[in-house]
């Protein structure tokens, strides 16, 4: 019942921040070119919003398994190599967050600490910052959980779509396997008669 809480709040947060942008983009550009006018801090809040969408949609993708990634060859390990491949990729994506978020951490220390206000918006730099190593704990978390769901062997490391896949089999009454025959026939017997 948590989870499911969290994975609402998470849901909603993302379309907040489309939504507010979609509104302040749209109102920006009604304003410069029917009004002649427009807010100066339009700009700068929309490219914050779209920054917070991007670091918060990162640890989205990580529980939906929306990220791309390339695993032609590892489809053709044994399960049990894939489970180790998958575990070794989440690893390694911890511990490039852990290191993107000391330095995020230090980042929104120092700019607390000189006091910097934001370009138009009338706040403090580190405040619209501090989504930088919010969002990369987020994305942490998540991959600890990929990586502790892996180890119990309830999947085999980050989840990839295969888009091909999903495309073939959302044709209706046509499997997977016809469709690929139907693409990539096996050459004739009458193609093989005539070649030298």
């Amino acid at each position: 019942m948590f989870t499911r809480i969290v994975h609402h709040l998470e849901e909603g947060f993302i379309a907040l921040l489309l939504g507010l942008m979609t509104v302040i983009a749209f109102t920006q550009v009604i304003n410069r070119y029917i009004f002649s006018t427009g807010f100066t801090w339009a700009l700068e809040l929309t490219t914050y919003l779209f920054a917070w969408l991007v670091l918060f949609g990162i640890s989205y993708g990580i529980r939906t398994g929306a990220h791309i990634g390339i695993d032609i060859l590892v489809r053709n390990f044994p399960h049990k190599l894939r489970r180790a491949v998958g575990l070794f990729g989440v690893l390694a994506c911890c511990a490039y967050c852990i290191i993107l978020l000391v330095g995020a951490l230090d980042y929104i220390h120092t700019l607390y600490e000189l006091d910097i206000d934001a370009d138009d918006l009338p706040i403090k730099l580190w405040i619209p910052n501090i989504m930088l190593p919010l969002g990369l704990l987020l994305a942490l978390l998540r991959l600890l959980q990929v990586g502790w769901r892996t180890l119990l062997g309830q999947q085999e490391g980050l989840q990839l779509p295969d888009e091909a896949r999903e495309a073939l089999e959302s044709v209706e009454g046509v499997e997977v396997v016809e469709a690929v025959e139907v693409l990539h026939p096996a050459p004739s017997k009458d193609r093989e008669e005539k070649a030298p």
